[in-house]
């Protein structure tokens, strides 16, 4: 039976705004792109695509490049959790060998930022994001490592959030989580998401021009051990699998990996590959959306 026009254009407009909405790629599934680590984390995109991911347990840095895949890069890295990369295309890592914030100028050469806070140091600086001024806000959490020295212990009475310019001013932004984690930011550096992990809850905040924070808002229900955001502003968790949160915090697609999830950003040239690091391994997979970090 041939459909009236208005209801065939009903219908047409639906199932083009479904493939729109759809923020896969038709038809992708998850690709593994290297395997045989101990634990894979921090994956950051440099301006070139390529993706720059820490096997902490292991001390080591590798990159995968879309065409070439993945190569060691460095040996010996601190213990580099979370990375992202500055306005200088420069590495910046959170590295909990001694608990600090430090910036790789090159393999040969690196620099520290910040080891401490009001003269003790700082607890385990976990994950980071950079926004466009150059400020950087990064997650002091607690997580207790073997190779500290024997009777290392928590170095700040909480586990904040910290702010850090670039002319080295340094401030605690919160200091009421349980455990903060997964940061990420908006690309007009008005808007910051942060994850306290162990209390299962994102929080959304207003950066104010001094790059303090106001307005904290419930977002999600769900702890997260790395967060991206997409150029639709949807924000990525992840937590067990993938969770995909529009911008008004309505829960809009789950994706599975046959490991579970531990950070995540956007990778290649057109920022149109979703990479994923998950325990041994690492996956990528294509998407309609693309990357604005």
């Amino acid at each position: 039976m041939k459909l009236p026009i208005t209801i065939a254009c009903i219908l047409l407009a639906g199932a083009l705004a479904a493939q729109e909405s759809d923020i896969v790629a038709e038809g992708a599934v998850p690709q593994k792109a290297g395997t045989g680590y101990r634990f894979t984390e921090g994956p950051a995109v440099a301006k070139d695509g390529n993706v720059y991911f820490t096997d902490q347990p292991n001390d080591r840095i590798h990159y995968w490049d879309e065409q070439e895949g993945i190569t060691l890069w460095l040996e010996g890295t601190e213990r580099s959790n979370g990375l992202y990369f500055n306005n200088d295309d420069k590495l910046v890592a959170c590295a909990d060998a001694q608990n600090r914030i430090i910036l790789f100028e090159n393999r040969d050469k690196r620099k520290v930022l910040i080891e401490a806070f009001e003269g003790k140091h700082l607890n385990g600086p976990n994950d980071l994001w950079i926004a466009p001024n150059g400020n950087i806000y990064f997650t002091d959490a607690y997580y207790h490592r073997p190779y500290w020295p024997e009777g290392q212990h928590e170095g700040q009475e909480v586990r904040g959030v910290y702010l850090l310019t670039p002319e080295g001013e340094v401030k605690r932004v919160i200091d009421d989580y349980k455990q903060p984690n997964g940061i990420i930011g908006t690309p007009d550096g008005k808007t910051l998401y942060v994850a306290d992990i162990e209390d299962r809850k994102i929080w959304r905040y207003e950066i104010l021009n001094d790059g303090s924070l106001t307005g904290k808002t419930f977002f999600a229900p769900h702890g997260s051990d790395g967060m991206t955001i997409d150029n639709r502003g949807n924000i990525y968790l992840t937590m067990g699998k993938v969770w995909v949160y529009s911008p008004e915090g309505e829960l809009i697609r789950e994706i599975d990996f046959p490991e579970s999830p531990s950070n995540i950003c956007f990778a290649g040239k057109n920022r149109d590959t979703l990479f994923v690091t998950a325990r041994t391994s690492v996956y990528t997979l294509k998407m309609n959306a693309s990357g604005v970090q």
